[in-house]
């Protein structure tokens, strides 16, 4: 099978489309013939040598079909999603013809949307939701900030915020962005910066902050909370420098909740993917209750094009590979 090769460590050169053997048949693991999957942030970051752990072959997530599955879990033939469990970090991930996932992170995801606009969903849907439901318990008529809402994560959980009930304030570095976020439903938009908290009119009177920039901006979402408030850490848009010092006493508002998702934990046993409503999600997405296109698809041999305009920041939402 043809599959995406990270050779070295370094620029989207660096990766190369190479025959692979086929992923063998294992008991607790599914093998799924690769129909589309998301580009990531996380593995711009593993192809750069940033991440603790990166798999030669790159992809933490996918949408295609089952061709095995030895433990009985999901029936051949199946349409399925697939995300993280180790995908791309500690084992072969998405970027090939095959992958061979942990059962605890696939999950069924049966629909009649083309491959592409499947694709969209997994990660970006997966964490958003758990995000805004699980970590910010987010309620109907709260008001929520989402800090790098232009992504394709900002702007699933911008998505789902709405449609629960939720008034979101949207923020952007880019005033061009502003129409976009306005339309999947933005109460306001605001320009993202590090003293957000001091220019926010509702500043002391917010009920949840999604942080999606990252460790340079999260301690500026604590102090917009109100008291019993919180905030979820769940991107690093900001860099992966980290918070330098960081002293509680000093620098965290008292009252409120400091919380973090990272998506890798999907498919462990504390976090299987079965427990994401990914099939109702699917079903909205084909309903137009969730607005979620995709922003661009690429071929498969395109690969260092998605890379370089992931990391060039000229995506406004999800870019996906076709196979």
């Amino acid at each position: 099978m043809r599959a995406i090769v990270r050779e070295r460590f370094g620029s989207p050169d660096c990766l190369v489309i190479k025959e692979v053997p086929e992923p063998e048949p294992k008991p607790g693991y599914v093998v799924i013939q690769v129909k589309a999957f998301g580009i990531n942030h996380a593995e711009i970051h593993m192809r750069k040598g940033e991440w603790a752990e990166a798999d030669e072959i790159s992809g933490i997530e996918c949408v295609g079909i089952v061709t095995s599955c030895p433990g009985g879990e999901f029936a051949a033939g199946s349409k399925v999603a697939a995300l993280m469990g180790g995908l791309g970090r500690t084992i072969h991930g998405s970027y090939a013809e095959y992958t061979r996932a942990p059962a605890t992170g696939v999950a069924l995801i049966e629909s009649d949307l083309p491959w592409e606009e499947l694709a969209v969903i997994p990660e970006s849907y997966a964490t958003a939701w758990t995000c805004l439901f699980r970590n910010l318990e987010l309620k109907k008529d709260q008001t929520l900030v989402i800090r790098g809402a232009t992504s394709a994560f900002g702007q699933a959980a911008l998505n789902m915020a709405v449609e629960a009930g939720a008034k979101v304030i949207a923020t952007t570095r880019n005033l061009e962005r502003f129409v976009k976020l306005e339309r999947l439903g933005a109460y306001r938009v605001e320009i993202e910066g590090p003293d957000l908290s001091k220019r926010i009119a509702e500043r002391k009177h917010i009920d949840a902050v999604l942080d999606l920039v990252g460790n340079s901006t999260i301690l500026d979402s604590l102090w917009m909370l109100r008291r019993g408030g919180r905030a979820c850490l769940a991107g690093w848009l900001g860099g992966l420098d980290p918070i330098a010092d960081f002293n509680p006493l000093l620098q965290m508002a008292s009252g409120v909740y400091l919380t973090f998702f990272g998506s890798f934990v999907f498919g462990t046993p504390e976090f299987p993917l079965s427990d994401v409503p990914l099939q109702s999600i699917a079903e909205k997405v084909a309903a137009g209750r969730y607005q979620a296109k995709p922003f661009r698809v690429f071929r498969f041999e395109d690969i260092r094009e998605a890379h370089r305009v992931m990391e060039a920041n000229e995506a406004v939402g999800k870019l996906v590979v076709r196979l």
